[in-house]
């Protein structure tokens, strides 16, 4: 949707297989997490996903690089 696709989405999962993550970040997933979650990593994503949504209100095409 157009109208939601700038929003940064962080994944959190049990999957942590190289190849799930992969899949999560080419599915368009900001960030993909994998628990059990280390808080410091979870608390720098979703800074970076805060950060990123403040200052590109409605970009969709541009991720910064993990």
């Amino acid at each position: 949707d157009p109208a939601t696709a700038h929003i940064p989405v962080l994944a959190i999962s049990a999957n942590a297989m190289v190849s799930d993550v992969k899949a999560g970040i080419d599915q368009g997933f900001f960030r993909y997490l994998t628990k059990p979650i280390n808080v410091q990593q979870f608390m720098e994503a979703l800074d970076l996903a805060l950060d990123f949504a403040d200052r590109n209100p409605g970009a969709a095409d541009e991720v910064p690089p993990r």
